[in-house]
Parts: C-alpha cells; structure tokens; sequence
C-alpha cells in the first residue's frame, strides 16, 4: 500500500490494486477516541487470527505482500481512526481492511505465477531460429523456425564443417560402421555441436521409423509363397555375418527366395512390400550391428505382416512392435536355432498368429512412444533443441537464479514445476505441495494440467486412426528436459520418491517433458 499527501489534512492511500483510499489525519475530521488504540490492536488481532485459521500468512516468503507487522498495525490503525471525511468512515475502513486481507490472502500458486515469471531476451515467434541450408517445408512447428540465409543475422546454426561463434551441425542416417564421425565422440571431438544420427543418444534423432512414411498397421494379408521367407539383399560386402547367415538358415532347410543382388533367385524387379506381404518370415538383415541403426528392411516387414528375422541392431527388441514379434540372430551360432523356431512357427498357425497379434491388438506402448517422436519432423525437432539451449544458457544469469521457485506458508512448502509435451517447445506451469511430493502426485497434477488445457497429443493427426484412442491422456514417461531419447525411453527412471525430491533441491523451477501414448 502506498501512501501519498495532500495539502488540506489528509492522507490518500493506495490499496494493493492500486486503488485511491483517502483517510483524514488531522484537522479534526474524525476525533481521536482514547480507545483507538486498542482497537487498532483488536483489528490487528482479528486479521491475523482468521490468516492464521486459513495457513495463508507467512511472513518471510511472501514479504512482498505484507513487509512488516508494523505495516499491519498501522493499516488496522487507519481502519479504526481513519474517515472519507465525507462521512463514509465505514466503507473506508473496510475498504483497508479487504485489502489487507487481500494482500496476505493470496495463494502460493498465484504468488509463484507472478514471482517466476520471466521474460526472456529472445521472442522466438519474432525472431525465430536460423539454420543454414535449403527452405523446408513441414506442417507446423512449436517454435519459430527458419532455414536459409540472412545477411542481416547471424545464424543460430550450420550444417557442415563446424565454424567459430555458431553452433555446428552433423546430420546423416548412415551407420557409424562406415562414417566414423557419426559416432557421437568422434562427432563430439571434431567440433560439432549438435549430432543428428540414428542413434536414440544424440541430440536429434533421425531415425528411419515415421507413421507417415510406413503404414505400419496395413491388414496381414494371406501367405501363399511356397518359401519361408523372402530377401532383398544388395550390398554382399557388408561388415557384418548377414550373408553367413543367409547361408546358414539355407543349411538348415529353409527355403529362401532372394530377389536382392546377393544370392538372387528370384527377379528383382517387383514392388519389396507387396511382394513380403506373401511370406511368412522376411530376411530384415542391416549391413551393419549398430546400437539404433534399424533401417527400413525392419519397418517395410512389419508393414506387410510379416515376421522380421532380423541380424544388425542389438538392441532391436527396442524397436519391436511387441514382445516375441521379430526373430533376432545376435550372433551366427543362433542361425541353427533361429530356423527351428521359424519351422515350428509355420507348422502352428496359433503360434504363428502370436507373433503378429499387435496387428490386431495394437503394438505396445513403448513402441508407439518411439514412432510418434517422428510425428514432428526432425528439423523442427532441431529447431526445438536450439531454441532451448539458448533458454538454459539465458537462464544461467543471475537474475534468473533470484527466481523464488517454492513459496512456504506455515509448514506447507509449493514448489514451482514446468512441464512440456515432447516435441513442444513452450512450458506449463504445475504446482506440487511438500505434503505430497511424490512421483505420483507429479503424474496426476501433469495429468490434470493438460486435461484442463484440453491437450491433443502431438501425435495424433499422424497416427493411424486404429491407434488415435479416445480424449483420455495416458502417461507414458515423464523425465527432465535434457535427457536424450535412449535415456527417456529405456533407461531413466527416478529412484522413488526420495530421489525426486532430491531432483526438485539441485533443480530449482525443474522443467519437465511428457511422453503421452
């Protein structure tokens, strides 16, 4: 409350709101009572009696609101003594009081909103990314994103050789096995700042899975070829066993119709996935055994209903639409085995129809939590990943630390969250209570947040309408934005309640992203 002069006896004073308040003083407006000042003291009494009843008053976190009990006394004491001097004494009085009671009255949450906002040097709807290379075109983008060249500004990012000032780029879906700079170290020690591989452990993935490019829930079709399985292999110096295990499988009596360069026995010119969808089992062998490197021979097999037998990533079972529904040979000793299980699955039809039930059940969350990250196009996905680290290195100057990020009345301490669906760029604002910091509390109130907000996944115009679901949001993984996707999907988790209470004390304002499925 402000306090401001006038020159015929009388004070006029501002409410929190900023509304004009005039109280007489002086020149006898309103006679001084001998009691006035104990009930200035009831007033005060009062006040704080029914704060005190509501766990709203805190004095030293929320100084902002009400700085000194002085200040509370002297208020209440203008309350009792105090006049209009146009004999609305009363309604003054009030007046003051309602907006004592305001000022101490208002919520954590509300405190925080205020506290903790921020505004940020960059407006990226104004001012958006700038990355070099070609103008591209997607459907739309969370943040403001260029590509091209402005004479006038400096880019934020370059594809290419890395360059001195400006964030470098490497992008490229090849396997590491034959372009060693796509190993992440190497890419790292050569200067580049952002990574754009296949691997689920760089800074954008590019992976070759997509809703839009693979109808991945295409019906199964009948399996009328004679053969076992089908093959399209070209490449027959790759770095891997793959034709040892072509040749191995054939060696325990499984007939193969190759229609590749390697080991043809079939014409090669025919549509690949029209022609799988008639086999029971496809050869979906990588040229390389690289941790993520999954190409389209996988995803082109599932889209025909096929059951991939798969050599390359050893991680594959990550990238499987369920459980028991690809035939991995790790190494060239499980050829032998390999085939045994594929002859005994075409002898059992029920057994068979197990390993392609996610056809008809829908494929399991994880995997559907992997493909919709393609559902935002990685140049925007690039574009999110810059604009964010231009955040957390503004956020790193010390007007950003003062940010309070927790309000404590009483014994109740709220803490300040931020949270984003993946593949979004801007925050939301949720609130957790000490009382309940908990994993779960975290979940529900991320979930009750956006289903205020009436959310729609990212994903959903993307994927195919069998797996769009209903309006209910369900919660696949929440995990702190930074982390890469490897780590987001497969290996973080905190260790209970305890670690992520740990978390929010190292993290102040701890920002948050969600995976919905």
């Amino acid at each position: 409350m402000g306090l401001v002069s006038n020159q015929r006896g009388s004070r006029t004073e501002t409410t929190q709101e900023g509304l004009p308040v005039t109280v007489s003083s002086g020149g006898g407006a309103v006679p001084k009572k001998k009691w006035s000042n104990l009930m200035a003291l009831f007033v005060v009494l009062v006040v704080i009696a029914e704060i005190a009843f509501l766990g709203k008053l805190d004095v030293v976190k929320n100084a902002s609101m009400v700085d000194t009990f002085a200040d509370l006394l002297y208020l209440s004491r203008v309350a009792v003594e105090g006049g209009g001097g146009d004999g609305d004494d009363d309604d003054s009085r009030l007046t003051v009081i309602r907006s004592v009671r305001n000022s101490v009255a208002e919520s954590c949450e509300e405190w925080l909103e205020r506290e903790d906002g921020v505004t940020y040097l960059r407006d990226f709807t104004k001012e958006p990314v700038l990355v070099s290379g070609a103008d591209q075109d997607w459907k739309s983008c969370s943040v403001g994103c260029k590509f091209g060249f402005n004479q006038d500004k400096k880019l934020d990012a370059v594809f290419g050789e890395p360059q001195a000032g400006t964030a470098s780029i490497l992008r490229s879906m090849e396997s590491a096995e034959y372009y060693h700079v796509n190993k992440i170290d190497v890419a790292r020690r050569k200067g580049y700042n952002i990574v754009m591989t296949t691997s689920l452990s760089s800074d954008v993935p590019v992976g070759y899975f997509s809703w839009a490019e693979y109808d991945i829930m295409a019906p199964v079709e009948p399996k009328t070829e004679g053969a076992l399985a089908a093959a399209f292999i070209s490449n027959c110096g790759a770095n891997n066993f793959r034709l040892q295990a072509l040749e191995a499988l054939e060696k325990a009596n499984i007939k193969i119709d190759s229609y590749g360069a390697c080991h043809r026995n079939h014409d090669g010119r025919v549509n690949k996935v029209e022609t799988l969808k008639r086999y029971k089992f496809s050869l979906a062998f990588e040229n390389s055994n690289e941790e993520d490197y999954v190409t389209e021979k996988f995803f082109q097999s599932l889209v025909a209903g096929t059951v991939p037998v798969f050599v390359g990533a050893p991680n594959i079972e990550d990238f499987a639409p369920y459980p028991g529904s690809v035939l991995h040979i790790k190494k060239l000793e499980d050829a032998e085995s390999i085939a045994k299980t594929m002859k005994h699955l075409a002898e059992n039809p029920e057994a068979y129809n197990q390993s392609l039930r996610w056809k008809y059940e829908g494929p399991s969350d994880s995997f559907k939590a992997l493909v919709d990250m393609a559902a935002v196009h990685s140049s925007c996905r690039l574009c999110i990943h810059v604009a964010t680290t231009i955040r957390e290195n503004e956020e790193k100057s010390p007007a950003f630390k003062k940010r309070p990020c927790k309000c404590t009345r009483g014994s109740e301490t709220v803490h300040h969250i931020y949270v984003r669906e993946r593949g979004r760029f801007e925050t939301e604002s949720i609130y957790l209570r000490s009382s309940n910091l908990t994993l779960e509390a975290l979940k529900s109130a991320v979930a009750l947040k956006f289903k205020s907000l009436n959310h729609v996944p990212i994903w959903k115009p993307e994927r195919p309408e069998i797996l769009r679901g209903g309006n209910e949001l369900k919660i696949y993984r929440i995990y702190p934005i930074g982390l890469t996707q490897r780590q987001a999907l497969y290996s973080f988790s905190f260790k209970g309640d305890e670690d992520f209470r740990s978390h929010l004390d190292r993290n102040p304002c701890a920002k948050f992203e969600v995976i919905f499925v």
